[in-house]
């Protein structure tokens, strides 16, 4: 994955605004958020890929929740938790998934100019629990991957934060299984960080899914795949 250069050192204030408009993608973030920019806090590296990761963590009993009721919506063209509709997007997603935990992935942080999304919901994690690159992971945690559209529409790969899901296990060989929102609703994805170029195996098994619509003038270094747009976990619930 092409990491961005001088946006990475610009703040999270600056960049949390995402759409996602593709079929692949459907996440949308709005708004600006103040309370990021006091943290002085730049979106994450891709530490693990191509490393040795992932291993399944034993999860506690509110971590394993957040794994079902992510899993409950699979398939849903709706993000309904507990009677309250959220937000069609990647980060209503989490904020639904999470708020059947009593968990507000969005506390903490003031008001936003007209919204809020992905940046806040990584905000979040840094403040209240803990941002990593594995090599173990807990069902229900949250996800993390850069560049899965051009929100700066500069043509270039140099999207930090555009997208997040949750985790809901991981396979033998290391494979993440974990489920998001695109535009066609709530639906499951792979990941395997140890093979991030690969797609499926020669027997057909799927280790990274599409996550980036493929462009006609894409640059020569755009990445689509979930390990290479990987960007970080984050454990909140513990």
């Amino acid at each position: 994955m092409l990491m961005c250069t001088r946006d990475l050192r610009v703040l999270l204030s600056s960049l949390c605004v995402v759409l996602v408009a593709a079929a692949l993608q459907g996440c949308l973030t709005i708004g600006s958020d103040r309370s990021l920019q006091k943290l002085n806090a730049t979106p994450p590296t891709t530490g693990t890929r191509g490393g040795s990761c992932c291993d399944m963590a034993h999860g506690v009993p509110k971590q394993t929740a957040l794994a079902r009721t992510a899993v409950s919506l699979v398939g849903r063209s709706r993000v309904e938790v507990g009677g309250r509709r959220y937000r069609a997007d990647c980060s209503g997603f989490v904020q639904g998934v999470y708020a059947s935990q009593r968990v507000d992935v969005y506390d903490g942080l003031g008001e936003l100019d007209g919204g809020n999304g992905v940046g806040r919901i990584y905000t979040h994690a840094l403040q209240n629990g803990r941002i990593h690159y594995g090599p173990t992971v807990h069902p229900g945690d949250l996800v993390f991957f850069h560049n899965t559209w051009d929100f700066n529409h500069d043509g270039l790969p140099n999207d930090p934060l555009t997208h997040v899901g949750v985790v809901e296990k991981v396979e033998r060989d290391g494979t993440v299984l974990f489920v998001s929102w695109v535009s066609t609703g709530v639906q499951r994805y792979r990941m395997n960080l140890q093979r991030p170029d690969v797609h499926k195996t020669a027997k057909g098994r799927v280790l990274n899914d599409y996550m980036r619509r493929k462009g006609n003038n894409d640059p020569e270094t755009t990445r689509y795949l979930t390990g290479q747009l990987f960007a970080a976990f984050g454990t909140v619930v513990r």
